[in-house]
């Protein structure tokens, strides 16, 4: 007969009953090897002691622990802290953004249209039907040339740079060459197309020589032809721009006066599909780096960035002007916008984001029709109506002309300082901090309290009411009435 004991959790022994001194013997030696082994074995646990870092009083020093490593300074994050903010404050020292002031033109400068081809030329039209091509390089005008009877309503280059259209308050379409006249030869244009009605607006295909213009309804021209190939019409009175798109070229978007953005394809018989908003849109202009993009200058002091293809409610909602936004372009790389406005000032917008970055003003300037941000990203153009054309920096501290290798390790090490505190009170606060007009400021400062005012009414009208009577709806919602496809 056997019997089973347990000598430890590990050892399981089956021996006879009659051989119990056996099994003490046996017993005592694993409890010694056991004990032996446990003297042996070291266990290594985290410990932390709260004395070592919590403090007594709020007087006293925070402790903080070191790391030895000798490539790390203890004091490296609060070096690098007033590094950034000493950086910041420079910045601000240094934004100068006003370059030049171009003048010449007799009355308000009412459209501008950049060359395909050339970075230093420019070009620009005036209420009194006068065009004028720039020089940007000499800050001088080249050419000047009696275009319209009326306003200059349009212009835009063609892609091969060779030549450039017009349209105004005339009823006609004129293409002009981009060379001056020889020596005796008269300022006369290649074609001219005279149309039924006032064109308003008018963009240039990207590839082809096609291009459309807008006033009563949107028509697309081909450069040989003296009738449009091609009419959209959806029961609108009048449309004031219109836009190729310059990725998927054969799509358009117009802005109609019944407050609605109206979408195109060339390709197609009859409109896409139109967003109505609360109130009218002047301008839209197309992201250059994402097809599907686009963002439309509001008479409600907004921008509304839209995915085409999901109408219901925009992307994004650009609030800070206080006044009727005129025109807006995109830079070429896509991430930001610049936004003209009626309240004298013009803002530049990250495509992602509610509020401006930086805002331009000065006092002589008045209300700005038209902007345009140049295509090496550098600059920014505004025509306002006391006639003058001004250029702007697109980063308003940066330093013009060629940077020594170690100015450019600089710049670039302050600009990852200034990324890596962005978020700290101090540098947050000195970054944003803008001088604006007085009557900016205080219209600023009304609307945010008839905003909040809004907001306020609304929750207690929520508050009373029943379980789902008055719904949440957000601030992109609000602005969007409804999308006709």
């Amino acid at each position: 007969m056997f019997s089973v004991f347990f000598i430890n959790t590990w050892v399981l022994i089956a021996v006879p009953t009659d051989h119990l001194h056996v099994l003490n013997k046996i017993k005592t030696v694993f409890s010694n090897a056991l004990f032996s082994f446990r003297r042996q074995m070291k266990v290594k646990v985290l410990s932390r002691n709260p004395d070592d870092y919590v403090r007594e009083t709020k007087h006293d020093i925070q402790r903080v622990p070191r790391n030895y490593d000798p490539n790390l300074h203890p004091f490296e994050v609060s070096r690098e802290y007033t590094r950034a903010l000493n950086a910041t404050k420079l910045e601000r020292v240094f934004a100068k953004p006003f370059l030049a002031s171009l003048d010449g033109h007799r009355d308000g400068v009412n459209c501008m249209a950049k060359h395909t081809k050339s970075l230093s030329t420019l070009l620009s039209g005036s209420c009194d039907g006068e065009v004028k091509i720039w020089n940007l390089t000499k800050r001088e005008c080249v050419r000047t040339l009696q275009a319209h009877e009326g306003f200059v309503r349009g212009m835009v280059v063609r892609f091969c740079g060779t030549s450039f259209f017009t349209v105004g308050d005339d009823k006609t379409i004129k293409q002009w060459k981009m060379q001056a006249p020889g020596y005796g030869e008269e300022e006369e244009p290649l074609n001219t197309i005279l149309g039924k009605t006032v064109f308003t607006g008018l963009d240039h295909h990207q590839k082809e020589g096609v291009f459309a213009t807008c006033g009563q309804q949107v028509d697309i021209w081909d450069e040989q032809r003296s009738s449009p190939i091609r009419s959209f019409t959806w029961g609108v009175d009048s449309f004031s721009s219109v836009r190729f798109n310059p990725v998927e070229t054969e799509l358009l978007a117009s802005c109609a006066s019944d407050r609605s953005i109206v979408l195109y394809d060339m390709r197609e018989s009859a409109p896409l599909k139109k967003v109505i908003m609360t109130m009218r849109s002047n301008t839209v202009c197309w992201n250059p780096m994402e097809a599907y993009h686009f963002t439309c200058s509001n008479e409600d002091y907004n921008l509304y960035t839209y995915d085409m293809r999901y109408l219901d409610q925009p992307i994004t909602v650009h609030m800070d002007h206080v006044s009727a936004v005129l025109d807006v372009d995109y830079s070429p790389t896509g991430k930001e916008f610049v936004s003209a406005s009626f309240d004298k000032t013009i803002r530049i917008f990250p495509k992602d984001g509610g509020h401006s970055r930086e805002v331009y003003h000065t006092k002589r300037m008045q209300h700005v029709i038209c902007i345009k941000w140049s295509s090496d990203n550098k600059y920014i153009l505004s025509g306002s109506d006391e006639m003058n054309i001004r250029l702007w920096k697109a980063n308003a501290s940066e330093k013009l002309g060629v940077l020594a290798p170690r100015e450019r390790a600089a710049v670039n090490y302050n600009q990852k300082l200034k990324e890596k505190f962005q978020h700290h009170p101090q540098i947050r606060r000195i970054t944003r901090h803008r001088h604006l007009p007085k009557t900016i400021h205080h219209q600023t400062k009304e609307l945010r309290v008839m905003r909040e005012a809004r907001r306020r009414k609304e929750r207690n009208v929520r508050k009373h009411s029943k379980p789902g009577a008055v719904p949440v709806v957000s601030e992109k919602e609000k602005h969007v009435v409804t999308v006709v496809k």
